[in-house]
């Protein structure tokens, strides 16, 4: 995993001016703490990428499990935490006024941690299943895992909802199963 370039970006400044936009006061405390903590390490990375992404190999054959908790919260590059974020912001304020912040917050760093372990276990089942061991090696950060249990649980809430997915109208029952196939197909690594 390749150390991406830290500083002012495009995609960190089009955030910063997101956030504005919503207003600092508009977004609930624990969400706007998941925000702060993101840009932080993005712009202060606590170790360079390939010590903080989690894999099978490091995880679990090197016993490195602080990964679980360093890897949701990094970002390869600017792109990837706007796209985040941006979905973080708005899935925040509307999980985080309906559950309250505490609630909100145990969810987020369980989610965090879980995403890891699922992330690991598919993995593992791709190494038996294909008989390919270099998905032991695959190695991933990012808080997108999190952001799609968000989605889910938000999908629970808010049911009878309709989302716009490649332009076709979609339940959002269906549509965060929908979009993770597409993200795949668009984007597979």
């Amino acid at each position: 995993m390749e150390r991406r370039q830290r500083g002012v970006s495009a995609g960190l400044l089009l955030l910063l001016y997101q956030i504005s936009q919503v207003g600092l006061q508009n977004i609930p405390s624990v969400t706007l703490g998941v925000l702060v903590l993101n840009i932080f390490l993005f712009l202060n990375p606590w170790r360079p990428l390939s010590e903080v992404c989690l894999s099978v190999n490091e995880a679990v054959h090197r016993k490195n499990w602080q990964r679980l908790l360093l890897a949701p919260f990094h970002h390869a590059d600017d792109w990837h935490l706007y796209y985040n974020m941006i979905s973080m912001l708005w899935k925040g304020i509307m999980l985080e006024r309906k559950l309250k912040s505490t609630w909100f917050a145990y969810i987020i760093a369980v989610f965090s941690v879980l995403i890891g372990v699922v992330y690991m276990v598919v993995e593992l089942l791709l190494v038996i299943i294909l008989d390919d061991p270099s998905y032991e090696m695959n190695c991933g950060v990012g808080f997108s895992g999190v952001l799609f249990a968000l989605k889910v649980l938000n999908n629970h809430y808010n049911p009878g909802r309709v989302s716009n997915v490649l332009g076709l109208p979609i339940s959002s029952k269906y549509a965060c199963w929908v979009e993770l196939v597409a993200i795949h197909l668009i984007s597979p690594g």
